[in-house]
């Protein structure tokens, strides 16, 4: 049976993880993944298409490492985020390329803002999910986060989840 995935769903769904992490809720955004998930951000001089394995990333999680990232940035101790960033992601341009009876793969523009200690970042870019369903729900299965920026100014990390 052959399971049609939509823009417009696909559309409210990344709308959905936006929000969630505008509004700090990072135990339900990490609810959005599956337990097989991979959250990846590469180096900004890599090609697009560059595997984790033996490439420079900054961020390149799987399942427990994007858990343990939220923890981290849950607690008063996480020094990068506290007093937390102010933040507002901003999706566009959704678009469903493919999918099979169990997943589909969509492209986002983002625009992401994190506003803090009197210092707006801005981080500019495309995600490609792979997205799944799940009883029912949608459920992301990979996010790659490809910024369009030549490198990462002024602090050349990133602290928030784009």
């Amino acid at each position: 049976m052959t399971t049609n995935f939509t823009r417009p769903e696909i559309e409210d769904f990344l709308f959905n993880e936006a929000a969630l992490l505008d509004d700090w809720k990072l135990e339900e955004w990490l609810a959005l993944f599956t337990d097989d998930a991979r959250y990846l951000v590469p180096a900004t001089d890599l090609p697009k298409d560059a595997p984790p394995e033996g490439n420079l990333f900054y961020i390149a999680d799987d399942y427990f490492r994007i858990g343990e990232r939220v923890k981290r940035l849950m607690k008063k101790t996480a020094f990068s985020e506290q007093p937390r960033s102010k933040t507002r992601h901003l999706v566009s341009n959704v678009r469903v390329f493919s999918q099979s009876a169990d997943h589909c793969v969509a492209n986002a523009a983002f625009i992401t803002s994190r506003a803090k200690g009197g210092n707006v970042d801005l981080y500019v870019g495309s995600s490609e999910y792979t997205i799944v369903r799940r009883e029912g729900a949608l459920r992301i299965r990979s996010k790659r986060c490809t910024l369009d920026m030549e490198a990462l100014r002024p602090h050349g990390r990133i602290s928030i989840i784009l």
